[in-house]
């Protein structure tokens, strides 16, 4: 991939409304965006800083690495709760929501952003991480297991590849992500999977990567368990169409694997999956400030740089763009009874928090539209 990082489409908030039709088309073809200035840099840091001091308070919280914790499991920091609620973050969870699209249905509605709780990092420079290879989050097995995930690849596994639309919610809307109940499995529906910039994060700084055609990629990882190659896979000859036989015989479906009582995955490789050629296509995500956000389709096969070899931390929040669904809200109503006890989301390990020191409280969540989100009432 030649363009590299330029490839990925990169928009200013204040701009989100007026981008033509192609502009639009480009972003749902990459299946991922970054979008600058969202919120204020001061706010970012602020809120960086602030989550710095919590876990200096408290040396207990969940994360690791174990004996230098940067990946945080934490959900209800002040910081994260203020930043779900945070007027303009919904307004873009709002816009990326209305790039799907759905027949009218009871009980949907794009306009009316839900939050869902995720967790933070605090990467600092140097070390290697190798825990986030390329991967695809929401459904492992499920995608093929669950009936109408299954047809939200209906084109795919009928011949119609090309028709594929990765954003009609009409079957994703009813589709089981979590068949097994696994913890760290996301149950909600989400439109994008996405995080806020807390530090500047350049290429090379232990940021994300992306592989850049949601299209390609959706068909190649849904039919490539029905293909067995006659070659070695690691060989040239295996990009060759001829060396591969349709094979419905097998059980094994490539890049799922099991793990805590369920499956995870899909987690594609080149030895399983050569054509995707991820040693080229994998695209790291522009540089980007305190206060910008990265977001990606759930569909999107991504990766975290294995390397930080900047100066600066690396720290960001995980909040996707999550739409009002009946399914949506049945889980918000759990999760605001979690926040409300101070216990981790229902898609979690269930891990306490109420006795760490400034946890956030529901005086926290801001605003009409941030406390809706959150299933809170009007303060």
């Amino acid at each position: 991939m030649k363009k590299g990082s330029s490839y990925i489409p990169e928009v200013e908030f204040s701009e989100l409304e007026k981008l033509s039709k192609e502009d639009i088309d480009k972003i749902k073809r990459i299946g991922s965006v970054v979008i600058h200035n969202i919120v204020p840099d001061e706010d970012a840091r602020k809120w960086k800083t602030d989550l710095d001091e919590f876990v200096k308070t408290n040396p207990d919280v969940g994360g690791f690495p174990e004996d230098n914790k940067q990946f945080f499991e934490l959900f209800w920091t002040k910081s994260q709760v203020r930043a779900r609620a945070h007027p303009q973050m919904l307004a873009v969870t709002t816009w990326l929501n209305n790039i799907f699209h759905i027949d009218a249905t009871e009980g949907v509605d794009l306009n009316t952003p839900l939050s869902y709780a995720d967790r933070f990092r605090i990467r600092h420079p140097g070390g290697s991480w190798t825990r986030f290879p390329p991967h695809v989050d929401g459904g492992a097995i499920e995608r093929w297991q669950d009936e109408k995930f299954r047809a939200c690849f209906a084109e795919v596994l009928s011949g119609e590849w090309r028709k594929h639309d990765p954003y009609d919610l009409k079957d994703r809307l009813y589709a089981k992500a979590s068949l097994y109940g696994r913890p760290n499995q996301c149950s909600v529906l989400r439109t994008f999977q996405g995080w806020l910039a807390m530090t500047e994060i350049a290429p090379h700084n232990g940021t994300l990567r992306v592989f850049p055609d949601i299209l390609l990629s959706n068909c190649y990882i849904i039919l490539r368990p029905f293909f067995k190659p006659l070659v070695d896979p690691t060989s040239p000859e295996a990009l060759d169409a001829k060396n591969w036989a349709f094979d419905i015989s097998s059980a094994n479906f490539p890049g799922i694997y099991a793990r805590d009582g369920g499956y995870g995955g899909p987690r594609p490789t080149p030895y399983y999956h050569p054509h995707l050629a991820l040693d080229k296509m994998m695209i790291s995500i522009p540089a980007v400030k305190p206060g910008d956000a990265v977001f990606w389709h759930t569909d999107v096969i991504h990766s975290v740089e294995e390397d930080h070899v900047g100066t600066e931390d690396s720290a960001v929040m995980y909040i996707g763009a999550v739409p009002t669904t009946p399914g949506n809200l049945k889980y918000l109503e759990r999760q605001k009874e979690s926040f409300v006890n101070g216990v981790a989301p229902p898609d979690y390990l269930k891990t306490y928090e109420s006795n760490f020191i400034g946890i956030g409280k529901e005086e926290d969540v801001t605003g009409t539209e941030g406390r809706r989100a959150m299933g809170l009432s009007a303060a």
